[in-house]
């Protein structure tokens, strides 16, 4: 079998290292917050080029906290890519604004900033980027449509760690940049964990008050917080992983390039485009084919693991049903979502497996 990522194998390459910096937590007695965390904060600061890293339980509240440290709530609206996981939207509802979606750029499947113009109201606050599969936005075009209408900005990178915009790292564009340590990131925990990265000093703040049952002294509650804490055992895995993150990318690179050489010649597999200037993070490598589900399967005949992201957007899901989307109103989105599919990536795929599975979907196309 080859798996869409080999999760294990990061823990392998790192299995001494990891194992002395779990087992340092364990014997230290200090199992919420402490020296691993802020530890972990610091490097991840300055990893992203950022002046913060408030670390928090996952990605999904890291999004919801940043939107509440910046006073978004009910009645506000927030602009949010029409194609992205379900999380970027639950964010937006969790603090009881409304999520404005917009059509991608067809060639990146990220947010296309000209959308973003033509979605503004009186009522929009800010601004909700997805770095979709590790691919960058174009972050100087949305914080500039943003300052124009006075809006704030935050990223959703839970698939962009090591990801670049020229040889800026993404982490500090936003007025806030949320992250997921999911198991399955090119920066991964062995649980849920997440973080956000910041430049404003106010919202570091505010974040690390809200995050703490809104306290910052014992038994002193400025704000209805709530429990979202990094975990010292998680800080100190990533930690450990932290210093390989640019090796594993650059590996994740070059299978990147291996696809798209193999891919070159066909006209049934719409391989991914990179925009000029920009690292992508490679976290998913997403081709388009006309007949997914069958090459999914033929896939999966072979040993070979595949998966769309994502098969449903989030305005035709169930728990957004109360929009009453109208059929063929985000078409751009929909055509994606019946499209795409995550073929196996990640810096420890061998040159021969990324041989096979190019075969396999260029024979199940045809077929």
């Amino acid at each position: 079998m080859i798996p869409l990522l080999d999760v294990g194998a990061t823990y392998e390459e790192l299995r001494e290292k990891i194992d002395r910096a779990v087992r340092e937590v364990l014997e230290s007695g200090w199992y919420i917050g402490g020296p691993p965390v802020e530890r972990f904060e610091e490097q991840y600061a300055r990893y992203c080029g950022a002046s913060h890293c408030i670390g928090v339980g996952n990605g999904l509240e890291a999004l919801a906290l940043s939107l509440r440290a910046l006073d978004i709530g009910p009645g506000d609206e927030v602009i949010v890519p029409s194609n992205t996981y379900i999380a970027t939207w639950l964010a937006v509802s969790m603090v009881g604004a409304i999520p404005v979606p917009v059509e991608p750029d067809e060639a990146t499947h990220c947010i296309d900033p000209a959308g973003i113009s033509e979605a503004i109201t009186e009522l929009t606050r800010c601004i909700m980027p997805v770095h979709l599969y590790g691919h960058p936005c174009a972050m100087d075009e949305i914080i500039s449509i943003a300052r124009i209408h006075g809006l704030v900005v935050v990223e959703d990178a839970a698939q962009a760690h090591g990801a670049a915009l020229g040889k800026r790292k993404i982490g500090s564009h936003g007025d806030a940049v949320a992250w997921s340590f999911y198991p399955t990131k090119n920066l991964g925990a062995f649980g849920d964990a997440g973080a956000v990265t910041t430049n404003r000093t106010d919202i570091a703040e505010r974040l690390r008050l809200l995050r703490n049952y809104g306290s910052n002294a014992k038994n002193v509650h400025e704000v209805k917080g709530v429990n979202s804490r990094l975990d010292p055992i998680q800080a100190a895995i990533l930690s450990a992983k932290l210093e390989y993150l640019d090796e594993w990318q650059q590996r994740r690179q070059r299978v990147a390039n291996r696809y798209a050489d193999l891919f070159a010649g066909s006209n049934r597999v719409i391989a991914p485009t990179t925009s000029t200037g920009v690292l992508p993070a490679w976290h998913l490598y997403v081709i388009r084919v006309d007949n997914r589900d069958f090459v999914s399967a033929r896939l999966d005949q072979r040993g070979i693991a595949s998966m769309p992201h994502y098969p449903t957007p989030p305005f035709l899901q169930q728990a957004y049903a109360e929009m009453k989307t109208e059929a063929g109103r985000w078409p751009l989105a929909t055509r994606l979502a019946d499209t795409v599919l995550s073929i196996p990536m990640g810096p420890h795929m061998k040159p021969g497996d990324i041989e096979q599975v190019a075969e396999a979907v260029l024979q199940a196309v045809e077929a």
